[in-house]
């Protein structure tokens, strides 16, 4: 739609620019275009019996509505043709979908994308513009688009014919910023800057045309872009033979841009083109002998065609700016939430926290756009107010954390006046840049909170210290005794409190090899001492004992006696077989006695010499060196607190 081509004559100005170009920009919107775009993404009866071109709708507009950009949707007239199945899938048909009024210079292209040229008269000039067909698919859709803006705070404005006209209209007033159109002539209408196509998300982006591009990297003003579409063809004429693009901008070049338009109009068009020739050994170039081009033909505006055509892009029918309804259309229009939810649960039987999740965030933020553009302007001004000094309340009540998206730096924030939103996520340069008292604020708190915490807990008084390091030590030293008493003698005055008792010791096995000497702390070599001084005078005992019988109450006192084989071997005792033998004499001593009816109470042990004993002692050292570590580190807390 629009110029033949002009596209591609015009795509060393494209520009891609971010998406945040838009930012508290003001946009008209051809409707028709944008909906076409979404529509012709995907034409299956899925998609629109869903609607969900009308979901990327809203999307897109709660995309655009975050920064602050004002859009105002534009109708006209949209001629689309698309090929699509029957519910049966066996008829095609082509849908021609009409909004708006038809220019009546428009009128062939109309019957011609139709396929019903042939049912008009050849002369046939109609004076009066022909009215859309409100009842179309397409208009249905353009309702519910409309429907949905007003509920966002979108106003439409209806064209006289065509969107992108009117949108130039107002472009070209300085009543907006820009058109978003697809259609490449509301340059001719006089647009100075057109967004073609916009794309959201992360890594959104814009494609712009500006018209201060074009004249300088071209050469092309509005008149040179009328006589293109011409000689191209247009929505308006079919073209003139023999002109291509580069042939009509070599032309229109030639010519220059405030004559190309009187030229054309008085004397006609003239299409010539280079011809190759046979080279007949000449050293010439490949063209025709007799001259460089060649006449493809003359062509006068004889019917007035292109007067017609020159005069609709130069003088459309639009609203002018002082109109009623363009006075309408440009002033505010509040946000419709009650009108909105119904409608999404309608459209999209979405519910009302579904479609508050969607848009309230992109509101506030709006609105934090919104302040932080009136500080710029205070600020250009040389006003720099304090932000309780501001008369409009900031929308930003406090920071409640910082967070991390999309490597982006943002900020969790609780809203004032937001109804139905208490927090969002903004990003953060919005937030330095609307409100930085707030990000201080933040700061501040949070670095009271980290030194709170590293605060020490308060000291104990010194009587209570003293009172806990006594309580622990007791629990340590308790602990060591449990551990340590069933392999321990006894203590120095030669009681048997921790002995373990001969009638536990059922084998007793002198064959394993005694586990390996360790470096004893003093008091375990205290401790080890004490636990020799009993083993001597058992082992004296026991070899009195075994030398001369005994009466029952001497046997009786012997069985008590405690014999602890896997400590070292006190001084005194040999290591030879006859301290052994006299070892093994008391076991059979013991059982004559008891044969003898002189045991009383007392239980035979048995002394295995050829059985391996059980390693004792080892582990016990490892339980005794962590109790020591475990006591000396207390010991250290202990100190570092009271000093």
């Amino acid at each position: 739609m629009g110029v033949k081509n002009l596209w591609d004559i015009l795509e060393s100005c494209k520009k891609k620019l971010p998406l945040q170009h838009l930012q508290n920009k003001k946009v008209c919107v051809d409707l028709s275009c944008w909906l076409v775009q979404m529509y012709s993404a995907n034409r299956s009866p899925a998609f629109a019996k869903d609607k969900v071109y009308l979901k990327n709708l809203f999307h897109r507009i709660r995309a655009l509505l975050a920064l602050n950009c004002t859009l105002l949707f534009v109708t006209g007239n949209q001629l689309f043709s698309t090929s699509s199945q029957s519910l049966e899938g066996k008829l095609k048909f082509v849908c021609l979908f009409v909004d708006g009024a038809i220019p009546c210079v428009k009128l062939a292209t109309y019957r011609r994308r139709l396929g019903s040229n042939s049912h008009a008269a050849p002369d046939s000039h109609p004076s009066t513009s022909l009215r859309r067909n409100r009842g179309s698919e397409f208009s249905c859709m353009i309702k519910e688009a409309k429907r949905l803006g007003m509920a966002l705070g979108i106003p439409c404005l209806d064209g006289l014919e065509e969107a992108e006209a009117q949108c130039a209209s107002l472009d070209l007033e300085s009543l907006c910023d820009g058109c978003f159109t697809s259609d490449s002539d509301a340059f001719l209408f006089g647009a100075r800057t057109v967004y073609r196509d916009v794309f959201i998300g992360e890594g959104g982006y814009v494609i712009c045309y500006e018209m201060e591009d074009i004249e300088k990297t071209l050469g092309f003003g509005r008149n040179s872009l009328i006589s293109l579409a011409v000689l191209l063809g247009s929505d308006y004429s079919n073209g003139v033979n023999g002109f291509g693009p580069e042939t009509a901008c070599r032309l229109v070049k030639s010519v220059g841009e405030n004559l190309i338009l009187d030229q054309i109009l008085s004397n006609g068009v003239k299409a010539t083109r280079k011809c190759k020739g046979k080279n007949n050994g000449n050293k010439v170039d490949n063209m025709c002998p007799k001259a460089s081009s060649c006449e493809v033909g003359m062509t006068q505006d004889s019917d007035g065609q292109f007067r017609d055509v020159i005069n609709a892009y130069l003088e459309p029918k639009c609203h002018s700016p002082d109109s009623e309804a363009v006075q309408r259309v440009c002033g505010q229009h509040p946000f419709l939430r009650p009108q909105l939810q119904k409608i999404c649960k309608e459209y999209f039987d979405w519910s009302p926290e579904k479609t508050d999740q969607y848009i309230l965030p992109k509101i506030a933020e709006r609105e934090l756009r919104r302040f932080s553009d009136l500080r710029s302007a205070s600020s250009a001004l040389g006003i720099k107010p304090l932000l309780s000094e501001i008369p409009v309340p900031c929308p930003v009540l406090a920071i409640v954390k910082q967070r991390k998206v999309h490597r982006n730096e943002c900020y969790e924030v609780s809203w004032r006046n937001i109804d139905g939103l208490q927090v969002s996520v903004v990003p953060g340069d919005l937030v330095r840049s609307a409100c930085p008292e707030k990000i201080t604020e933040f700061l501040e708190k949070k670095g009271e909170e980290k030194k709170q915490k590293r605060r020490a807990r308060p000291k104990k008084s010194g009587q209570a210290a003293v009172e806990d390091v006594d309580e622990r030590l007791q629990e340590l030293l308790l602990g060591i005794e449990a551990d340590s008493g069933g392999i321990l003698g006894g203590t120095g005055n030669g009681s048997a409190a921790y002995a373990v008792p001969v009638e536990a010791l059922d084998v007793v096995d002198l064959s394993s090899p005694s586990p390996p000497l360790r470096k004893l702390s003093k008091s375990q070599k205290k401790m080890m001492g004490v636990d020799v001084q009993c083993q001597s005078m058992n082992m004296n005992k026991m070899e009195s004992e075994s030398s001369f019988s005994t009466q029952s109450s001497t046997t009786s006192d012997v069985d008590k006696q405690v014999i602890d084989l896997s400590s070292p071997v006190p001084a005194g005792i040999r290591h030879d077989r006859g301290a052994l033998a006299d070892m093994s004499n008391f076991g059979s001593q013991s059982k004559e006695e008891e044969a003898g009816g002189h045991g009383g109470n007392c239980v035979a042990s048995v002394i295995d010499l050829s059985s391996p004993s059980p390693a004792i002692g080892a582990d016990d050292d490892v339980i005794h060196e962590r109790k020591a570590r475990e006591l000396r580190s207390f010991l250290d807390s202990i100190r570092s607190e009271l000093y």
